[in-house]
């Protein structure tokens, strides 16, 4: 994953109301989702601002929706979010020489130091 696609997936989540969005939709599982009704009546926010913040996070691929009948669901994509903190994880402490890894420590049971 390169850089601008985790860059953009990160500012899918970078406003209170996309952040709570996702955590509703996380919340909920990942069986049926929540219907655009419910996220706007759960979150009181108006379908207008509601559509807005969709638009950002299914663009962000955090995500993703369906159509049943005349019923828009929305699921979260948490396979996305995973995979770019584990990226961002695999990473840890690269650059010291010598240095156990963030990632094989804490896979292991254990705390950083």
């Amino acid at each position: 994953m390169d850089t601008r696609n985790i860059a953009n997936t990160l500012d899918g989540l970078s406003s209170e109301t996309r952040l709570d969005i996702f955590r509703l939709l996380v919340r909920a599982g990942g069986g049926d989702g929540l219907a655009v009704g419910v996220i706007a009546e759960r979150l009181g926010i108006s379908a207008s601002t509601l559509a807005f913040h969709l638009r950002s996070l299914v663009g962000a691929g955090l995500v993703w929706q369906e159509k049943r009948g005349r019923t828009v669901m929305c699921h979260a994509n948490l396979d996305k979010l995973r995979a770019i903190l584990r990226l961002l994880e695999d990473e840890c402490c690269r650059e010291i020489p010598g240095a156990a890894h963030q990632h094989d420590i804490t896979a292991q049971g254990g705390h950083p130091s």
